[in-house]
């Protein structure tokens, strides 16, 4: 397989806290946090190299937090390549109630890069689409938010750079950025339900994939909760597929958008073009993660649960 290769502009440290009863107002003893080198894109890296595929992540690292989160990712074997900014990098606080079985997250906004940052950013992407041999890349996939002050066309520049060496395009993010991406072609959008309904202003998630589809993107995956996943295609507009398991799972849901997409790079930097495929283990996976306390990483339960999904074809009606 192809190297997977993951661009995350607005990185954390991820510090994931487990309390037993979160009561508003009150005080709460914890035990020391589990810190990781974050961000959506860290996320997907660090599943699809669990599962043994070859991946690449790029990011941006700054500051007293940015050497924490270098030296962490380090430790991880995660291959990565990381290029120095001014200002430090964010952190994201991962609240798991283990009582209540819900999870807040309280993300910080991130620092602005300048221009010579953002451009050396772009040149380390350019870097890795230009290998070759066993470096040679089979699929991009850049997620997460973007830090204030970002290039408007930063998502749809490397949609463009993927396609021009020749591999298809995975963008995961938020807001008029994924209508961005959408217009420029990107292969897979990946939204959850909330974040379709704010990007489309559709309340119908079925209509809200589709205006997608309409702008430009090829496939879109939405994440809809207790309704499973929903896979649309641009060459099959009659309808949909639908995968769900049986029953829903509880744990923490933080990296289960994330697993989700390094199911599809996989599947993508492999030429796999079967919307099904795609599907069962894209769902498979952000499950099996949900298992996990924190987010980057999945259950070895995957395989079985994905023998469990139940798969339907919906037709647009």
């Amino acid at each position: 397989m192809k190297r997977i290769i993951t661009v995350t502009p607005n990185p954390a440290v991820d510090l994931s806290y487990h309390v037993a009863g979160i009561r508003p107002g009150a005080s709460h003893r914890v035990t020391a946090p589990l810190s990781r080198a974050g961000g959506k894109g860290l996320n997907v890296a660090r599943v699809a190299h669990q599962l043994g595929h070859r991946v690449l992540a790029l990011a941006p690292y700054g500051g007293g937090p940015g050497a924490e989160f270098a030296a962490e990712l380090e430790a991880s074997g995660v291959p990565h390549t990381l290029v120095p900014v001014a200002g430090p990098t964010r952190r994201s606080i991962a609240l798991v109630d283990t009582v209540g079985g819900e999870t807040s997250i309280f993300n910080e906004e991130g620092n602005p890069l300048g221009s010579s940052e953002w451009q050396a950013l772009a040149a380390v992407v350019v870097d890795a689409l230009s290998a070759q041999g066993e470096d040679a890349p089979g699929v991009l996939a850049a997620s997460g938010s973007l830090p204030p002050g970002a290039p408007a066309d930063f998502y749809p520049a490397l949609v463009r750079l993927a396609h021009d060496a020749g591999i298809p395009a995975i963008v995961d993010t938020s807001g008029p950025g994924i209508l961005a991406a959408a217009e420029a072609g990107a292969d897979l959008l990946k939204p959850n339900h909330h974040e379709l309904e704010e990007a489309t202003g559709e309340a119908d998630l079925a209509a809200g994939a589709w205006r997608l589809i309409g702008l430009g993107a090829k496939t879109v995956l939405v994440s809809a909760g207790a309704e499973g996943m929903l896979a649309f295609n641009h060459a099959t507009p009659d309808g949909y597929w639908r995968a769900r398991l049986p029953e829903a799972l509880s744990g923490n849901p933080t990296g289960a958008g994330d697993a989700a997409v390094a199911a599809a790079a996989t599947v993508l930097a492999d030429g796999g073009t079967d919307t099904r495929q795609l599907l069962r283990r894209a769902t498979a996976w952000s499950a099996a993660a949900v298992l996990m306390p924190a987010a980057g990483e999945i259950s070895p339960r995957y395989a079985e649960l994905e023998e469990q999904l139940i798969i339907s074809w919906e037709d647009n009606r």
